[in-house]
């Protein structure tokens, strides 16, 4: 009697071992570690500042190629309102987005910092800035140009062209984006701090407000050369669309024929003016690397990485000299 128990006994106990073997074995069925060999991939919304632009075309094309390469890691839902003043537009999608629970992570670029920053106030789930920073504890990152030292590094190359294109009195005026745009404002604050350490003198009572547009600079421009009949030596802009219609709208104006025209992002229609002659320089971004390091930062931290407060993607000041590098690179990544 004794053996007969003695044998049933561990035969219970083999079973529940083999049992607990397998279950072991087995994860439960929809609970694996996302973004992992053998799992789902991470789910990651990306919000543009738009998408109607070549500079947030590479951008985007940097994240895409990101999320080719691994595919098993993220899968990306990129979008992007029709304009960079289409304020409503981006806050309701990222409320939309916030709000959708398949969602791992955010990247977001700012068009309201500040507005984005309460927004995001009541998240669980991570989120980082590309292109402009979001002032709050809930922001993990930043990813992108440091603006206010990319501008400052384009203000003082166009102080040294401004000196060898023989001029003497070198003052400087802003065809500036959209007033109150953290991103704008950063730049402004790099070209005067350029410009006046370098020996010239940022007019800031000159400075044009353009909206970040081509036809608003063409307008500024017309503004600036009738109240400057014998020219300025160095107009900057906050991005490159306004600094190449302002060089266009100058063009046949004698009294601005060494004027040195300075742009901001480095975007390949500002790259061919530049090797053409019908623009002088541009502080570039490598915008293609803010939208490939975006996605992996945030992917590093969704796997269980410590977040970089900053992610810095550098800067190049493209003159005739490198602009047919730069074009050669940047078309590239739009193939």
């Amino acid at each position: 009697m004794k053996k007969k128990n003695l044998l049933a006994a561990l035969l219970a106990g083999s079973l529940a071992l083999s049992l607990t073997a397998c279950s072991s074995d087995t994860a439960p069925e929809g609970d694996p570690q996302a973004g992992g060999e053998g799992s789902d991939p991470f789910q990651v919304s990306m919000i543009l500042k738009t998408n109607s632009s070549e500079f947030w075309r590479l951008i985007q094309a940097g994240a895409e190629a990101y999320e080719k390469e691994h595919p098993d890691l993220v899968k990306l839902s990129i979008k992007g309102p029709p304009s960079e003043t289409s304020y409503e537009e981006q806050l309701n999608m990222i409320q939309t987005d916030l709000g959708t629970a398949e969602f791992d992570g955010y990247l977001i670029a700012p068009l309201q910092s500040d507005a984005v920053a309460n927004q995001i106030a009541n998240t669980d789930k991570p989120v980082m800035a590309f292109d402009t920073r979001i002032e709050s504890d809930k922001c993990l990152s930043f990813i992108g140009t440091g603006n206010k030292e990319a501008a400052k590094q384009g203000a003082k190359a166009a102080v040294e062209a401004a000196k060898a294109a023989g001029w003497e009195k070198i003052q400087c005026i802003e065809i500036a984006g959209v007033q109150g745009d953290a991103t704008n404002t950063a730049r402004m604050d790099g070209y005067r701090e350029g410009i006046n350490e370098a020996g010239g003198e940022f007019l800031d009572n000159e400075v044009q407000y353009a909206n970040a547009t081509a036809d608003l600079a063409v307008t500024a421009m017309e503004g600036i050369m009738g109240k400057f009949p014998d020219g300025v030596a160095i107009i900057c802009s906050n991005n490159d669309d306004m600094a190449i219609a302002a060089a266009s709208t100058a063009k046949k104006n004698p009294a601005y024929a060494n004027t040195i025209f300075l742009g901001f992002d480095g975007q390949l229609s500002a790259c061919e003016a530049i090797a053409n002659g019908e623009l002088t320089m541009s502080a570039a971004q490598n915008n293609y690397d803010i939208g490939y390091k975006a996605v992996e930062e945030m992917v590093r931290v969704l796997q269980g990485g410590e977040p970089k407060d900053f992610v810095d993607t550098g800067t190049e000041i493209v003159t005739k000299d490198n602009a047919n590098e730069r074009i050669e690179r940047m078309s590239g990544y739009l193939k």
